[in-house]
């Protein structure tokens, strides 16, 4: 078959993997000058490394991604560092992994074992189904206790999904807290490295990448899709696409008005960000990797910090890779139309660097050698209760239309282990039923 792929993100490639190991011809287009979506990377002059866009890890069971990583021969060049993460408590960071410190967190006796044992039968519980029946901030204040919950976990929520908070599913956190692992895996020289010597791969497999190639349209073509672009049209006999959903309805003709674009359509989001600085001193002088910065409101501009996490990725990777910088990331989730969204580069810089000033008073503003915003209006999948029952199927109802994303990976989170994992589904789900 004549396979076409809109996305050459992790989902597109993975798809693009399969379909080509099973001979098909594959051409996949990509609106941007690289591979890699929401996980690629850049580089600056002095670095031997490239550097994600928005931090990036993986868990060590994260077995779609290193399997994959297997078949291409490359498992090698991935390794697992242990780093250090806490959360901002009191003035101060304390440890929040699975460690000793744990033992002598800021809360009663009582709060500590009862969130211990709560997270110990999240952990536990092979099923989450029964956990999308309840929000988060029903379960863990009942069962974890209105003390941990509210000190711990409540200002998490509101500082990544705002005045929702209240609405998410405990299946949110039960597949955070079940994926979770004390080891983060990255790539030798970087996400962007793995993600173009996987489309290396795929080209010597024959398969057709076009960058700066932004497909206009899907329609039907007979018995075939035509994808539009540039205003000429190419046929294929099977077409994935690995858009948002808002792009998927503006390109698929005739989907917005079936009952599964309404579906489509139903699906919440929201955006992301990161403000990057390389600077001449480390930060972090407890030298921790993540470190969650608790909300105690929605609105950014009256929260004792104006983003959601500050990762000192060099903590994680040897700064001799950066160029003896030290990286950190100033990370946030907000809807698109936040003026997080609205603001210049420089404004948005403005704004969150006294933060940093905050976490470490030795702070100076010529610390700052360099500094990137990147921001991304589709980034996070904002889950309802009882989700699983709102998620599209990967084939839509327009013939030979596919549709992979991360709103369909619920209830495991965004990343670049389920694009791969929904990617390959929906490339059998392609292959299968042109079998029959």
């Amino acid at each position: 078959m004549k396979i076409g792929i809109i996305g050459a993100g992790a989902t597109g490639l993975a798809a693009a993997w399969d379909f080509a190991e099973a001979g098909h011809k594959v051409t996949l287009y990509e609106g941007t000058d690289h591979v890699g979506g929401l996980a690629a990377g850049f580089k600056d002059a002095a670095w031997d490394w490239t550097l994600e866009k928005f931090y990036h890890h993986w868990f060590a069971n994260d077995n779609d991604i290193l399997a994959l990583a297997e078949e291409m021969g490359v498992r090698d060049r991935i390794i697992f560092p242990r780093p250090k993460t806490s959360y901002w408590l009191d003035g101060k960071p304390v440890r929040s992994e699975i460690s000793p410190s744990a033992l002598f967190l800021p809360l009663s006796l009582t709060a500590t074992l009862r969130m211990g044992l709560a997270g110990m039968f999240v952990k536990l519980t092979p099923r989450w189904q029964p956990f999308e029946r309840v929000t988060a901030d029903q379960w863990m204040r009942r069962w974890m206790g209105r003390e941990a919950y509210e000190k711990f976990f409540m200002p998490l929520l509101i500082g990544k999904f705002a005045e929702q908070y209240d609405q998410v599913p405990m299946s949110f956190m039960w597949a955070r807290i079940v994926k979770r692992t004390l080891k983060l895996g990255t790539y030798v020289g970087g996400f962007q490295a793995f993600l173009d010597e996987l489309a290396r791969q795929l080209r010597a497999k024959g398969v057709t990448i076009q960058l700066k190639a932004r497909v206009e349209g899907i329609r039907q073509a007979d018995a075939s899709l035509a994808l539009i672009i540039d205003g000429e049209q190419f046929t294929f006999d099977r077409v994935l696409s690995t858009t948002s959903p808002r792009l998927l309805l503006q390109m698929a003709d005739g989907l917005a008005e079936t009952d599964y674009g309404q579906q489509v359509a139903a699906l919440k989001s929201i955006g992301g960000l990161c403000v990057v600085f390389a600077l001449k001193q480390p930060l972090m002088p407890d030298d921790t990797y993540w470190l969650n910065l608790p909300a105690t409101t929605a609105d950014k501009s009256k929260s004792a910090f104006p983003f959601l996490a500050l990762v000192e990725h060099t903590n994680y990777i040897s700064r001799e890779h950066y160029g003896g910088d030290h990286i950190i990331y100033c990370g946030d989730y907000v809807p698109p139309a936040h003026e997080y969204f609205q603001m210049s580069p420089e404004a948005l810089v403005e704004r969150f660097t006294p933060a940093l000033k905050k976490v470490n008073p030795a702070f100076q503003r010529d610390w700052i050698r360099k500094w990137w915003v990147w921001r991304a209006p589709y980034a996070q999948p904002v889950p309802a209760l009882n989700h699983s029952r709102r998620i599209p199927d990967v084939k839509t109802p327009l013939p030979g239309l596919y549709w992979a994303s991360m709103s369909q990976v619920y209830p495991w989170d965004r990343g670049t282990n389920y694009a791969v994992e929904i990617g390959r589904r929906a490339a059998r789900r392609a292959m299968s039923e042109e079998a029959q």
